[in-house]
């Protein structure tokens, strides 16, 4: 029988330009993740500094991974037993990224850009590569939000030999528009397990602001399409799921594990 890892995601606030404030709340969850035994723990797209697209503050607030600032933050994280993947905006030169890192004893395993940008990200370059990482024998990669609409996005992470694709996301969204694609998340991510037979984790934000509602999900489904665990919809908190960590085990689903609560979208509109 092959080992398993345990993977945590967790459903936060839309929480913008409060670094620090981010950074502590990463701590928080991760460290109830890791009492629950979690190896991996995932957060949403543009966690950090928030989902930014208005030039000036993402441009002031954008990271250079090679910087000080960013290895104070790393040496910060160092405490920390999982593996730890979130968003964040990427700078490097004058260019910006919507990126996710991935980051393990305070090191940096690598970086993954988003690849399919919507029309209120410009201010962003998009990414061309799909790097894969390691965790127990587990292989994942990582699309963001928007990139599980095209097909050719997660199968390129399949086609590596990843077992699992990570899903960091914001769907903060005009609630006319977050009624009409509350449930149609998962029909899509559900697609995108069955064709890849990969499991499918993602990571969300929730609540409302500036007249929009961000209801998640938050969520772990496996390569037969089945959501084995999920946080409630509006609700902040985190859920801990076992996985097998060879592919060769994804038609065995483990059962659902422990949920902790605390107080295709072409239409997704941005943040004005």
């Amino acid at each position: 029988m092959s080992a398993k890892i345990k993977i945590a995601a967790c459903q936060t606030r839309d929480v913008h330009e409060d670094i620090a404030g981010q950074l502590d709340t990463l701590e928080a969850l991760t460290a109830k993740a890791t009492a629950e035994g979690a190896n991996i723990v995932l957060f949403p797209e543009g966690f950090l500094q928030g989902y930014l697209t208005k030039e000036e503050p993402a441009r002031r607030l954008a990271l250079d991974l090679s910087s000080a600032d960013f290895t104070q933050i790393l040496h910060r994280l160092a405490k920390l037993e999982p593996i730890i993947v979130f968003g964040l905006i990427e700078k490097e030169a004058d260019t910006l990224f919507n990126t996710a890192v991935v980051i393990h004893h305070g090191q940096l395993l690598g970086r993954y850009r988003k690849t399919h940008l919507l029309p209120g990200e410009s201010i962003f370059q998009a990414g061309n590569s799909y790097p894969i990482f390691d965790a127990n024998g587990l292989k994942f990669g990582i699309n963001i939000c928007y990139d599980m609409q095209f097909p050719e996005a997660a199968q390129a992470v399949a086609d590596q030999g990843a077992d699992i694709i990570l899903c960091p996301a914001n769907n903060m969204m005009r609630r006319e528009n977050a009624e009409k694609w509350k449930h149609r998340h998962h029909e899509m991510r559900i697609q995108r397990a069955k064709e890849t037979n990969c499991w499918i984790v993602s990571a969300d934000v929730t609540g409302e602001r500036d007249g929009r509602i961000g209801y998640g999900p938050t969520s772990v489904i496996s390569p037969e399409g089945k959501v084995v665990a999920q946080v409630p919809l509006l609700q902040e908190g985190l859920i801990t799921q076992p996985l097998p960590s060879h592919a060769s085990d994804n038609n065995q689903s483990p059962p659902p594990q422990s949920q902790t609560n605390h107080p295709t979208a072409p239409h997704r509109e941005t943040p004005k």
